[in-house]
C-alpha cells in the first residue's frame, strides 16, 4: 500500500513518498546525502539528551566495554558472510578427438535440451527459425568447434560459416 501524501525532504527539499510504516516520522528522502544528514541529526539529538551525554566516557563505560569484550572474544575475527564457496564446479577440459567426424544427429537430439539463448543465437546466425535450418547450422558449428579445438581448422570452413 503506497502512501498518498508526499512530503518535502528537509535536506534537498524535493517531494518524496514516505514509507507507509513510518509516514508520520520520516522527514528525509532516500538519497544517500539526505540519509547521511538524517543520521547525523539523529546522533546529535541522542547525544544532547542528559542521560546520553557521558555514555562513551568515564571509568564505568570503560568497564562496561571491557566486560562486553570478555563476553564476546574474537567477535571481529569471524569470517565475513560474503566469503563463500564458488557457485559452480571447475570445468575440466575434455580430450579433443582429432579425426572424428560428426555423426548423423536427429533433429530432436540437437534441438531438445538446448538453452533458449543458444537456439535463438543459432536462429539469428542462420537467419531462419525453421528447425531444419537451425539443426544444419548447429551441425556446422559443432564440426567447426571440434576443428578449432583440435587445431585443424581450415579457412574454407570459416568462409562457409560466414556465407551461410
Amino acid at each position: 500500500m503506497k502512501s498518498k501524501r508526499r512530503r518535502r525532504c528537509l535536506v534537498c527539499e524535493e517531494l518524496f513518498r514516505p514509507d507507509v510504516r513510518n509516514h508520520g516520522r520520516q522527514k528525509y528522502c532516500s538519497k544517500s546525502e539526505c540519509r547521511q544528514t538524517a543520521k547525523a541529526a539523529r546522533q546529535r539529538h541522542w547525544l544532547n539528551k542528559p542521560e546520553n551525554r557521558d555514555y562513551f566516557r568515564g571509568p564505568w563505560n570503560v568497564d562496561r566495554v571491557r566486560q562486553w569484550q570478555k563476553a564476546h572474544p574474537g567477535y571481529w575475527k569471524r569470517p565475513s558472510r560474503r566469503k563463500r564457496g564458488v557457485l559452480q564446479d571447475a570445468l575440466h577440459a575434455q580430450p579433443i578427438e582429432t579425426s572424428r567426424k560428426s555423426g548423423p544427429l536427429a533433429l530432436q537430439d540437437l534441438y531438445r535440451g538446448q538453452d533458449p539463448i543458444i537456439v535463438g543465437l543459432i536462429a539469428h546466425l542462420s537467419a531462419s527459425v525453421l528447425q531444419d535450418d537451425i539443426c544444419a547450422t548447429t551441425r556446422r558449428l559443432i564440426q567447426l568447434g571440434r576443428d578449432v579445438l583440435a587445431g585443424t581448422v581450415q579457412t574454407t570452413a570459416m568462409n562457409s560459416i560466414e556465407t551461410s
